[in-house]
């Protein structure tokens, strides 16, 4: 007999785990926010690290922003298209005591959309500013417009969204968005929101449930052992 009970109490031990562990994946959040993104000097984009309000790019540099439904900055979608300096700006030349920046604005899908709202099209545009501008400045120039809240996190360009500002959603992030994986978190960004994801990790209530059952199997083992 003592073999057929430990196998049951490994079956339920196990059995609990995985319900934990299920439990977690059910109820991962996400949010929906304008993500800031700069290009990197070659074809790709590189979460930023610093809010557009902050960053003061050189002539000649690419940044984007992208909405989308995501757990935080691990899983945040990229733009779509390229961060191309010369097919943005190719009709801007150069010129003394401005700096051009080459903006991408991605709306992203309509699973990224709240409800009611259909997101626009993509676009691109070449902003030319004053030297010491910030990207939030150029943005202003090109994309208006612009709305944030009380604390300075970028809700709407080009009045997209119509309302909400970095909420809460009942799913993660959409199926098919492209990842990425900065090295630091963004505070202070377009993306503030993403400061209460969970790194796509177990959240710490579904790991303190499964040592809970561990600890309450273990005692159990325990108990019919001291029967025998």
């Amino acid at each position: 007999m003592r073999r057929p009970l430990s196998s049951a109490v490994l079956l339920f031990l196990a059995g609990a785990v995985l319900v934990f562990a299920g439990t977690g994946a059910a109820q991962a959040t996400g949010y929906r926010y304008w993500s800031f993104w700069e290009g990197d000097g070659g074809k790709g984009w590189t979460y930023a690290t610093q809010g557009p309000a902050v960053v003061r790019p050189g002539d000649g540099t690419v940044q984007g922003f992208r909405f989308s439904v995501s757990e935080d900055s691990q899983d945040a979608a990229r733009p779509r298209r390229a961060p191309d300096f010369d097919a943005v700006c190719a009709g801007t030349p150069a010129e003394d005591g401005s700096k051009r920046i080459a903006l991408v604005i991605d709306p992203g899908t309509a699973a990224d959309a709240p409800d009611g709202e259909r997101p626009p099209a993509p676009r691109s545009a070449c902003a030319r500013v004053a030297p010491d501008a910030s990207t939030a400045e150029a943005l202003a120039s090109v994309a208006k417009p612009l709305r944030y809240d009380s604390a300075a996190m970028l809700c709407a360009i080009s009045g997209y969204p119509r309302s909400g500002c970095g909420e809460r959603t009942d799913a993660g992030s959409p199926e098919g968005a492209e990842s990425a994986k900065p090295s630091t978190g963004a505070s202070g960004d377009a993306a503030r929101a993403d400061e209460g994801g969970s790194g796509g990790g177990p959240s710490a209530g579904v790991l303190t449930g499964v040592g809970a059952v561990l600890v309450l199997g273990a005692a159990a083992v325990l108990r019919a052992r001291r029967r025998r």
